[in-house]
Parts: C-alpha cells; structure tokens; sequence
C-alpha cells in the first residue's frame, strides 16, 4: 500500500484507514498529482519536537512536519503529526478530535501537492484547501 500509518511512543488513533488512503487519493487526483509511497508517523510533542531541532533546527511543538520525496506528478514523503498537538489544537480551537485530526493528515497532503502555508497570502489559501478536502471527505 502507497500510504501507510505508523506510531511511534503514541497509540494509533482511530482512524478509518481505508476511508483516508480514498480521500488522500482523491485530493492529490485534484490537483493532479499521483500518490506515491506516503508514511504517516504519529508521535508525541516530545518526539515532534525532537525533529523539529534535529532537522529544522527549530525550537518549538507543531501539530505537522512534512518531509517531502515527491518527484514530478508522483507526491511521496514522511509525515510526522503529534497526536499531543492535534488533541491540544482540537481542545484550543474547539473542534472534534477527528475533524482536527483529518486537517493536519491532509494539510500534510496538501503541501506535498505544493501548497505552502508560509506568509498570509498562502496561509488563507492552505485553509481554505483544507477546508475544501474535509468537505470532500464528508461527501465519500
């Protein structure tokens, strides 16, 4: 399988696995990208921290880090969410655990459909992405 879940130092939260490769599949489709080899690690702050200072050399929690291997129209890479964050984000912004969960899977997707969320420009633009793919998960 192209996409695959993995944990590390987390349980795997429940997910409908299936459902997720579909709708993966179908919003790189959108943009008219393949599906390549994808892993999702799920991890606690601490591990996503750890990565953050040992590869990016940054000093703080992210709900997301996206190491992207795409090459052409064939997206691939590792995805290393904190399950802590996302909870902590479903908490702050009061959203449901899934929901919130969903974002972060497919803001990873998104970015290596080449979507970037850096200035206000391209951060409205990778919400209203997101928002676009969630509305497509709910319609499969």
């Amino acid at each position: 399988m192209p996409v695959s879940f993995f944990t590390e130092d987390v349980k795997c939260p429940l997910i409908k696995k299936r459902e997720i490769v579909k709708w993966i599949k179908n919003v790189a489709t959108s943009y008219g990208k393949k599906v390549g080899i994808i892993t999702y690690i799920f991890c606690s702050d601490a591990k996503i921290l750890e990565i953050n200072r040992q590869y990016l050399q940054h000093d703080y929690y992210t709900d997301i880090i996206t190491f992207d291997y795409s090459e052409d129209d064939n997206i691939a890479g590792d995805l290393f969410i904190s399950i802590d964050t996302v909870r902590s984000n479903s908490e702050k912004f009061n959203t449901n655990f899934e929901v919130e969960l969903r974002r972060v899977i497919i803001h990873g997707i998104l970015h290596l459909c080449g979507l970037d969320d850096k200035g206000e420009a391209n951060e409205q633009r990778m919400r209203e992405a997101e928002e676009e793919a969630l509305q497509l998960y709910r319609k499969e």
